[in-house]
């Protein structure tokens, strides 16, 4: 699979957000604003990882279609991955 520039650049934020997460924690800031930061990485990362599932999943149905072949397998493996990532 190739991942796309949208997808590095989400990873990237997320790394800016773990960054700074670090940051607040040397700094002592308050206990509510750091679960604030840590929520939005990991809502981050979720939707990254959203992107990434179901721009591979398209393009394998695609694939699996052009050849004649069932998808409902590779549907459920991309549900799996999903169910899994929570």
């Amino acid at each position: 699979m190739e991942y796309t520039d949208q997808m590095k650049n989400r990873v990237k934020r997320v790394e800016g957000q773990v960054k700074a997460i670090l940051r607040m924690m040397e700094e002592g800031k308050d206990c509510k604003d750091l679960v604030v930061q840590m929520t939005a990485a990991r809502n981050a990362l979720d939707r990254t990882i959203g992107v990434v599932v179901s721009t591979n999943l398209e393009s394998c149905v695609r694939e699996q279609v052009e050849k004649g072949e069932d998808t409902e397998v590779l549907v459920q493996e991309a549900v799996n991955l999903l169910v899994k990532s929570r």
